[in-house]
């Protein structure tokens, strides 16, 4: 078997850091928790380990308007909501509705393979804050 085709120690160490995160952690994110597993890679090798992760399919690269990459461990179809206020990002595993996909695939003539949905609003925490700050 190539290099290409293997979990190498990075990639594998890096793989089990998403598949343990819930808060989809950006590259920063991972370096520091590396640091503290003890484990010392370089940048361009956390990078290259990420893109190859979601170059095979392994984790999904979530690209939020200006934000770093985030990376998410969760591969099976579902939505994310970010909370404008803090940055905190969760999951939605609400089955998006086949008339919706059948509506901007019939406009643009495209067969859609696949979504992705960034909701946006305020979380619990945040609006509990508020209310308490007024």
């Amino acid at each position: 078997m190539s290099r290409k085709g293997q979990l190498t120690t990075p990639r594998r160490t890096i793989y089990h850091i998403v598949m343990d995160s819930s808060d989809h952690p950006t590259a920063s994110d991972i370096m520091d928790r590396l640091k503290v597993r003890g484990a010392n890679f370089a940048y361009a090798t956390v990078y290259n380990s990420l893109r190859y992760l979601t170059e095979e399919g392994l984790i999904r690269e979530l690209k939020l308007e200006g934000d770093a990459s985030r990376y998410d461990a969760r591969m099976e179809n579902h939505q994310h909501v970010l909370c404008v206020s803090c940055g905190k990002l969760d999951e939605v595993f609400i089955e998006t509705p086949q008339s919706w996909l059948s509506t901007i695939a019939t406009a643009t003539g495209y067969d859609i393979q696949e979504e992705q949905f960034l909701f946006k609003g305020v979380c619990g925490s945040c609006r509990e804050q508020r209310t308490t700050v007024q």
